[in-house]
């Protein structure tokens, strides 16, 4: 007769940390996983409130006040991109730090509410700021606070969520995030004649919802971990993927790079675009009606996407059925220069999107290489999602300039067609 097995025993914070890499359970969350869950839905949603508010209505809306018809298109650019390259340092310097941060309240929490403070403090500043000089260094502590707060925030999948949760995990983090950023544009569409207002709403959302959050999900004490040795070169090494040593890493990063440029050239550039490209002299008017018709769009492709990869354990049709929706979108208002053409694409775009977004997420947290460095890692694969909402209307901006707002939806088109193909390598995941 043979003796009963021993149980196996829970995983510990300090074990995971120790051994664990991003396709390994973590240990349970403190207060549960159902309300950690429920509770993503709101803290994505008041970090991407601003990052659909801002860059999208109200910061093109303040520089075409203060420098006119004339200049605001490269006063815009400018601004975008400087504040996007300061983005790109952030997230996964923020995400270094939090990883080595030892604290009774683990190693997210304290820069999550920090980061969602001083970004307030930014968000008044950029209020009244009133030249380029000052909007863009108001613009770039914006990118830096808020990336702060968002880096480790994004850690929290492959730190508390068992792999079998994380499509719907990625779904419900989706919704908060496309909703943020949709939902953004939306009610700045209110403040378009208020924007010092809009921007202290914003700033008071964010820090009341990230300090919930924290409050409600506390995380296990960092205390007792062992405290990683600082490498200089290491630390520079944080903003280069190695496609040699971690090659899913690699082609996950670029896939979504790819895919979140071409959307966001185009959705994020919508402002300019009604008024250059189809004419609406009022467009503060139709963006509500917009936002909800791609909102309503991303949200039916993300409740039934992320679920479904859970339960099919497969990511990478997603993407590809993502890709192509979003590729024929763009169609319709590179042929048809109507504003009827645009709001039908809002929504199939949406759509698609969401259908990406819902797997996305759960399909990185997939590829991490180890969980020393999640935060950090997602910063670097974060840079392709915070990176193109922010530098795509730079970018944007430069190819109008060149060429046409034409020229966006054929560019829009292969860079997503593109971003689908970098997924098909990827062996951790189907």
């Amino acid at each position: 007769m043979t003796a009963p097995s021993e149980p196996i025993a829970p995983i510990t914070e300090r074990t995971f940390v120790a051994t664990a890499a991003g396709n390994d359970d973590p240990p349970v969350p403190v207060k549960g996983l159902r309300r950690l869950m429920w509770w993503i839905i709101p803290a994505n949603l008041g970090i991407f409130l601003i990052w659909g508010a801002v860059p999208g209505i109200l910061l093109p809306r303040q520089i075409a006040l203060l420098f006119g018809e004339e200049n605001k298109l490269a006063s815009f650019t400018i601004a975008a991109t400087i504040g996007a390259f300061a983005a790109m340092l952030a997230q996964p310097i923020a995400g270094q730090i939090s990883d080595r941060t030892r604290s009774r309240f683990g190693r997210r929490a304290p820069w999550i509410v920090l980061g969602a403070l001083a970004g307030a403090l930014a968000l008044v500043g950029l209020a009244f700021a009133n030249s380029l000089v000052g909007i863009i260094i108001a613009w770039t502590l914006v990118q830096i606070c808020y990336n702060f707060a968002q880096g480790p925030l994004s850690a929290v999948m492959p730190d508390r969520v068992p792999l079998k949760r994380r499509g719907t995990f990625a779904a419900l983090s989706g919704i908060g995030l496309m909703v943020g950023a949709l939902g953004g544009s939306i009610v700045a569409s209110f403040f378009f004649n208020s924007i010092a207002l809009g921007y202290i709403v914003f700033a008071v959302f964010a820090l009341l919802v990230l300090t919930l959050f924290v409050a409600f999900n506390p995380d296990y004490p960092s205390t007792g971990l062992q405290r990683e040795p600082f490498s200089f070169r290491e630390f520079l090494g944080t903003f280069w993927v190695n496609p040699v040593k971690y090659p899913d890493f690699f082609w996950a990063f670029t896939g979504r790079l790819l895919l979140y440029t071409g959307y966001f050239a185009v959705t994020g550039f919508q402002l300019y675009l009604l008024t250059d490209y189809f004419g609406v002299e009022h467009p503060e008017q139709i963006i509500p009606l917009l936002g909800l018709l791609s909102l309503v769009g991303i949200l039916i492709s993300t409740i039934v996407s992320g679920p479904l990869s859970d339960r099919v354990g497969r990511r990478k049709p997603f993407v590809f059925a993502s890709a192509a929706v979003v590729s024929l979108a763009f169609l319709l208002p590179w042929f048809w220069q109507d504003i009827n053409a645009w709001m039908i694409m809002t929504f199939i775009a949406g759509f698609g999107f969401g259908m990406f977004q819902a797997v996305d997420t759960a399909l990185m947290s997939e590829v991490l290489p180890s969980a020393k460095s999640f935060a950090k890692d997602l910063g670097v694969v974060n840079i392709a999602a915070t990176l193109p909402q922010t530098l795509a209307p730079g970018v944007a901006g430069a190819i109008a300039l060149a060429f046409g707002y034409a020229a966006l939806f054929p560019v829009a088109i292969v860079l997503g067609i593109l971003g689908a193909l970098a997924v098909w390598p990827i062996k951790a995941t189907r």
